[in-house]
């Protein structure tokens, strides 16, 4: 089944490149049906997510590229299908068979001249759109030096990035043919997140879902979030001793994703501080997304079932805190920083949270809900949002296409909500230094490129690509 056409676009550096797409479907027939969503699904908005992976010379061709995916996209059959809408007007999976569109561009340029961490500039036209219809779209483009970038898009409400890194990992492992362990198959067992009737929810656990989530139509009007184009994307890298650095700061029993989250909170209080002549926010909510995967897997009603490790689906909450920028400035040390966020990730990354939102939204339903962390939680529009979302089980080293591993692969969010969204992910090097995707206001980020003691540093093409 192959659909194709040929257009005209833009490719790296605004130079000219002829695209065609195709469609690659499953290599196995596919018997039609629907797929429900999950109640974590419902949690999730319409957003786009993108990720891309760059190869240096030899990299995978596009015909490789494209068997391989027809190959992996029986086992992961509902990303060839589309999102529609059932009965109650809620999303779900029509597993149709129809495939995914798959773009081959030519880039005007050397794949070292990219300019990576210029997010706006060297990589916005190396993912593609994705196609209404489907779940998941792949543009691979290819440049003179014989480099390529693999980028891909998905729909949030299908799968979070734990989902869609097994599917990667998966693809790789098709492409490069027999000789390695077989990657697990996915489950789309939606039983493992089944609501519970009745629910033994206590009123501890509602009052924490109350705090994290609220019902779309309880919550106030929002001023007109600023628009993309007032966003400013960028990737930044940090260095194993930095990370090693901050977290000797934080101190004992503070994991690193923590303490740099600590450190980022505290870097938000200065760009809000920053911009108080225009009468900026006072307040600063910094939010964490949690994987509950590893939390239900462990509880006794799971009895350690591997299943949730296999899980294919959103599996999220949001805890955030809530501190005045002149405390986060001024009177808080990093370490005192950290025991705040270490202790409202503890408060939800519990099975029984997971457990009781499930039974929350099954409640609530058909009506959607919110993150409040999103909003600003409980300093609400006055305050300013910030999202960390731990990338750090990100395969890159898996990612290995029959080519060699990528030179440098990273998430790419560049969503339309008015909080920023920071991702943290292992470098491509493997030496234990970070690379992190940032999308924020410009103002957060002249503090993060500017401050004397921050951690974030300018991604050269020279540590990308060792010249």
């Amino acid at each position: 089944m192959v659909n194709e056409t040929t257009d005209q676009v833009h490719g790296a550096n605004n130079d000219p490149a002829a695209t065609t797409t195709t469609r690659v479907a499953p290599a196995l027939p596919l018997q039609e049906h629907r797929l429900a969503v999950s109640n974590l699904d419902l949690l999730l908005p319409p957003l786009e997510v993108s990720v891309f992976l760059c190869y240096a010379q030899p990299a995978p061709t596009a015909a490789a590229l494209k068997e391989a995916l027809a190959k992996v996209l029986v086992p992961y059959y509902p990303l060839a299908g589309e999102v529609v809408a059932s009965a109650h007007g809620e999303p779900e999976l029509l597993c149709s068979g129809r495939g995914v569109d798959f773009t081959e561009a030519v880039g005007g340029s050397e794949l070292k001249e990219l300019r990576l961490g210029l997010v706006d500039e060297g990589v916005q036209r190396l993912v593609p759109a994705k196609k209404l219809a489907g779940v998941v779209s792949v543009q691979v483009t290819k440049f003179r030096c014989g480099g390529i970038v693999v980028g891909c898009t998905f729909d949030h409400r299908v799968c979070d990035a734990y989902s869609f890194n097994l599917f990667l990992v998966a693809w790789a492992a098709a492409a490069r043919g027999g000789g390695g362990p077989t990657p697990p198959a996915p489950t789309f067992r939606r039983s493992l997140l089944a609501p519970r009737d009745p629910s033994p929810r206590t009123n501890s656990t509602d009052a924490l879902i109350d705090r994290l989530f609220s019902p779309l139509s309880s919550v106030p009007p929002q001023q007109a979030p600023p628009s993309k184009a007032t966003a400013v994307n960028r990737i930044y890298r940090i260095s194993a001793a930095d990370i090693s650095a901050l977290q000797a700061a934080a101190g004992p029993g503070r994991t690193k994703l923590e303490s740099f989250t600590a450190h980022l909170w505290q870097l938000c209080s200065k760009s809000s501080a920053a911009a108080q002549a225009e009468q900026a926010q006072k307040l600063c909510c910094m939010g964490m997304v949690v994987d509950g995967r590893s939390r239900m897997s462990c509880s006794d009603e799971y009895n350690g079932d591997e299943a949730m490790k296999r899980y294919f689906g959103n599996v999220l909450t949001i805890p955030y805190g809530v501190i005045s920028a002149d405390d986060l400035r001024r009177r808080m040390t990093l370490a005192e920083v950290a025991r705040d966020v270490h202790r409202w990730v503890r408060e939800a990354a519990t099975a029984d949270h997971f457990r009781g939102l499930v039974d929350w939204v099954e409640a609530l339903r058909p009506r959607p809900a919110a993150a409040r962390a999103y909003l600003g939680g409980t300093g609400g529009a006055d305050a300013t949002a910030c999202i960390v979302s731990s990338g750090m089980g990100f395969p890159v080293g898996r990612l290995d296409f029959g080519t060699g591993r990528p030179a440098f692969a990273s998430y790419h969010f560049p969503w339309p909500a008015g909080a920023g969204y920071v991702m943290p992910m292992p470098s491509a090097r493997g030496d234990g230094d970070w690379v992190v995707y940032v999308h924020a206001a410009p103002e957060l980020v002249r503090v993060l490129e500017e401050e004397e003691h921050t951690v974030f540093r300018a991604l050269e093409n020279s540590y990308v690509f060792g010249y």
